[in-house]
């Protein structure tokens, strides 16, 4: 599979510079910053939520899981996570566990977790299980854009 199309058009209309890495097939975010020999700290896993509001994506380290308490809490929000059926709507130009880090692509509202803006760069699923984006710190920010909220979403 390549980039998703999304992504791609995200990518090219925000004019930011990307690298593509290559892995071997993984299952998990974590499994894919270990075969890619990049720390999870870098990798932003997205985890999609959804309540009778709608959908967040919370982006959070691989290393690190979403603190659904937390959330509860700063948002004032009943979230769980979406489901399969859901996941596959919504982000019909992906494979299901390589959801891209970039919600608002999808038109997703998304919180992003403090621990990832500190760090120099990202990584982030492509859409599918054998490749990453790689991009600067500043290019993740971009492509996210404006409104997004950050705060302390993982433990």
């Amino acid at each position: 599979m390549t980039i998703a199309s999304t992504i791609s058009d995200c990518l090219a209309e925000n004019d930011v510079a990307y690298d593509v890495l290559m892995h071997p097939h993984t299952s998990s975010s974590g499994e894919s910053a270990e075969v890619s020999h990049i720390p999870g700290t870098r990798l932003a896993k997205s985890v999609v939520l959804e309540d009778e509001q709608g959908y967040v994506m919370v982006v959070v380290p691989a290393s690190q899981r979403v603190d659904l308490g937390a959330l509860h809490r700063q948002l004032n929000r009943n979230l769980g996570l979406a489901t399969e059926v859901e996941l596959e709507r919504l982000f019909n130009d992906c494979e299901i566990g390589a959801l891209p880090a970039i919600g608002p692509a999808y038109g997703i509202e998304t919180l992003v977790d403090d621990t990832l803006a500190e760090q120099p760069d990202i990584y982030f699923e492509a859409g599918d299980h054998e490749q990453l984006i790689h991009v600067s710190a500043e290019a993740f920010e971009t492509l996210l854009g404006d409104g997004i909220r950050h705060g302390v979403f993982s433990h």
